[in-house]
């Protein structure tokens, strides 16, 4: 590829470069589209982006700003891709389950990777997928479902790994304390009114006794519980945020991780152990997930099941607490 040094940018900002075909008239200023690249009439190529060798582009792709797309790549109809997003080499979008030659559909299932998302080489995205806000697919993977906001996805098929700038706040509470002292340990997560608690524990004839007084050891007083029981295995539950209901999760087999953020910070806590518990106020985004196979989490909940209390779209979380 050339230096963009040694190259002075077209009118209106727009470098094309000589052995490259651009057809649409739809290129934002500062947009630089490389040699051999090739853009269809109708395709949408935001501001500042920049478009490396041997990329085609078909007519119906939305492209935000600042967005990089490196050699080799492929973006057919129905895809869109929103600001500042980077597209590794030889990343491979599908736009349709049941392939066929000479069958041409009238419409394609809509493909969207979101604000800031990475997506890695030689990685492959099915149709209608989205790829939530600064989510990074990692280099060779085969992305099957929708990945969440924040996500760290690897492997075939796709699985959460972790989460971007997610800190693992995993903390044996009270691991060395008193049963006494453990009884009454309530530690931070270091997300906005998130915070572990170390429940009753005590020895009854050989077994483990965890005791919960709900007016006592949790901040409010549940009107509901929820069971998610194994076979989750590494997929993510969960994935919202409650505008009015409190939450407290205990794992009570297995073991599986909580993801937990205020929009600002970002924790992972681990659930491992019956007797600790993570309690959720409201408006504090919580995924789910690296559930082993056993495992069973249990959830207490402030509230009668309310579908309009949840807010599940990670861009609308935001925009309600202000960021």
């Amino acid at each position: 590829m050339s230096s963009e040094s040694s190259v002075a940018p077209a009118n209106g900002g727009v470098f094309i470069h000589p052995q490259a075909i651009c057809e649409s008239s739809a290129i934002g200023a500062g947009t630089r589209i490389w040699a051999f690249a090739h853009v269809l009439p109708n395709a949408k190529i935001g501001k500042d982006c920049n478009i490396c060798d041997g990329v085609f582009i078909e007519n119906d792709v939305v492209m935000g700003d600042q967005v990089t797309i490196k050699c080799g790549v492929q973006l057919w109809d129905g895809l869109t891709l929103e600001d500042r997003v980077f597209i590794g080499p030889n990343v491979t979008f599908t736009n349709t389950l049941f392939p066929r030659s000479k069958a041409f559909q009238k419409e394609f299932l809509r493909t969207v990777v979101c604000e800031g998302a990475s997506v890695g080489a030689n990685a492959t995205i099915l149709p209608g997928i989205t790829v939530g806000r600064n989510a990074m697919v990692g280099a060779g993977s085969v992305v099957t479902q929708s990945v969440p906001a924040n996500a760290i996805v690897f492997g075939n098929p796709a699985r959460i790994v972790g989460y971007v700038d997610a800190q693992d706040n995993t903390r044996e509470l009270a691991s060395n304390a008193a049963p006494e002292e453990a009884q009454l340990l309530i530690e931070e997560t270091g997300v906005k009114g998130a915070t572990l608690h170390a429940l009753r524990q005590t020895a009854d004839l050989g077994s483990s006794l965890v005791s919960v007084d709900f007016a006592k050891e949790i901040p409010f007083l549940p009107r509901r519980y929820v069971l998610v029981c194994g076979g989750a295995g590494e997929q993510a539950s969960g994935q919202y945020a409650y505008r009015t209901g409190h939450q407290f999760l205990t794992c009570i087999r297995g073991a599986c991780a909580v993801l937990v953020d205020d929009g600002v910070n970002r924790r992972e806590v681990r659930l491992q152990e019956a007797h600790r518990g993570l309690y959720l106020p409201p408006m504090i985004w919580s995924t789910r997930y690296k559930f082993t196979e056993e495992a069973v989490l249990l959830a207490f909940m402030s509230e009668y099941e309310d579908n309009d209390d949840a807010v599940r779209d990670y861009g609308q979380f935001l925009k309600e607490i202000g960021r």
